[in-house]
């Protein structure tokens, strides 16, 4: 039965609104994108220095054209100077989730399709769990001065550090006049066109990293875009005790992207890039050596009709593992090479998601998508339980019962299958209540 209505739902091919799980209209936005909605004024709660800012200040706090589904959105209590000039928000969100695990449990709390046992543990079957740990807390500025014009300063957490809900810093930058200076989503990361899911982690062949980096934006006219960054590089490397070791990074990471958008840019394609230089020792030689590691994306978001959207994402190269969902912190940047010992190389790496979203309503839509991770290594390069690729497939329906509040619920399936052919499934319901502040 689970699996005919998620097939059921796959056929009204549900797609993404960047700003639907909160209280956006189902109908694509043709206001500008630095105003404020006509009922900001009824949601926030101001407190005013003097003058009161203007709608374009205000505005910034409601562009929702770069966020990720997971990422806050506008804060409910806002602060204004005397000269109406900056304004300090302070918000987030509360969310509890309540899952259950059958016919395949996963180990942890998203469901990381990395982390299917294979073969599957028949003492491991069935599993319940909760969280409220992907609350989040935010605090953000912005101002408009003569020096850096329009200028935002943005910190962003859960409680993700540890086992006790410690706070977790997410993202922590300075925006003005087209730069960036801080922590925040890749620039080779499109989080925009991240799938809705209850699931924090989301899709295993969705790109999804934060780095600290150093970027700059160019906006060409109305429709197009560009960026280039410089970002703090995170290798993990599976290896061959005895012949290798990881040693620091030399060279930052340089994503870039061209992008072109329309319907005041809440639809885009994007094509991006990444370039990496991945270092380590070669213990047979006694020397330090470094491969190229590099990919190539495909993403977006088009609204097909009022109600009905498509997203996807689509990712290939050598040695990016880090940048995948699926292969995050598991070694796959670099992996031994078979053909020479001491050496490694940057397997060849696939990922991919796309899925529809359809709104029946400004508060109700559904979604549902489908995604794979796959590495090609070399025969003998790693051991025959090793990764060769995931499925990930989720079907949801959100609801919001207020402005403020909303309610979810989806199924998850997850396929991992090991070089040896092996596989393993997993499958779980998500539930979710959410409360924006």
């Amino acid at each position: 039965m689970i699996f005919f209505w998620v097939c059921a739902w796959g056929l009204l091919l549900l797609p993404f609104h960047a700003a639907a799980a909160d209280t956006q209209s189902a109908e694509p936005a043709q206001r500008s994108s630095r105003q404020a909605p006509d009922d900001a004024s009824d949601r926030i709660v101001f407190l005013w220095g003097g003058n009161a800012a203007n709608g374009e200040l205000i505005g910034m706090f409601y562009d929702t054209r770069q966020l990720h589904f997971q990422d806050p959105r506008a804060p409910r209590f806002l602060l204004v100077d005397r000269k109406g000039r900056v304004a300090f928000g302070i918000g987030g969100y509360v969310k509890v989730t309540a899952s259950y695990d059958f016919e395949g449990a996963v180990p942890n709390r998203d469901f990381l399709t990395y982390d299917i046992p294979v073969p599957g543990n028949p003492s491991q079957r069935n599993q319940f769990q909760m969280d409220a740990s992907t609350s989040h807390l935010f605090f953000k500025l912005v101002g408009d001065n003569a020096v850096l014009g329009k200028f935002s300063v943005f910190v962003d957490g859960d409680f993700r550090a540890g086992q006790n809900y410690g706070f977790r810093l997410d993202q922590a930058y300075v925006q003005a006049r087209g730069f960036l200076i801080g922590q925040t989503w890749s620039t080779f990361v499109d989080a925009a066109a991240a799938p809705p899911t209850i699931d924090y982690e989301g899709p295993t062949g969705m790109t999804s990293v934060r780095n600290v980096m150093a970027r700059y934006t160019l906006n060409l006219g109305k429709h197009w875009q560009m960026a280039l960054a410089a970002e703090a590089p995170s290798v993990t490397c599976t290896l061959d005790e005895g012949y290798n070791a990881s040693i620091s990074q030399r060279m930052p990471d340089i994503p870039f992207y061209v992008q072109y958008g329309w319907n005041g840019g809440h639809d885009h394609i994007r094509a991006s890039g990444l370039l990496r230089g991945l270092s380590y020792r070669d213990l047979v030689a006694e020397r330090n050596r470094s491969v190229l590691g590099w990919a190539v994306q495909l993403s977006g978001i088009t609204h097909i009709t009022r109600k009905l959207s498509l997203y996807y994402q689509g990712v290939y190269g050598y040695g990016y593992g880090e940048y995948l969902n699926g292969l995050s912190d598991e070694g796959f940047d670099l992996i031994p090479d078979p053909d020479t010992q001491g050496k490694l190389y940057a397997p060849e790496t696939l990922g991919y998601v796309a899925g529809l979203q359809y709104a029946f309503s400004p508060k109700f839509f559904i979604s549902a998508s489908y995604s794979q991770s796959r590495v090609y290594s070399k025969q003998g390069a790693l051991s025959p339980e090793s990764y060769r690729y995931a499925q990930y497939i989720v079907g949801n329906a959100f609801y919001n019962l207020t402005t403020d509040c909303s309610i979810g619920i989806e199924y998850l399936y997850g396929r991992r299958s090991n070089l040896n052919r092996q596989d393993g499934e997993a499958n779980r319901i998500n539930t979710m209540i959410r409360y924006n502040f």
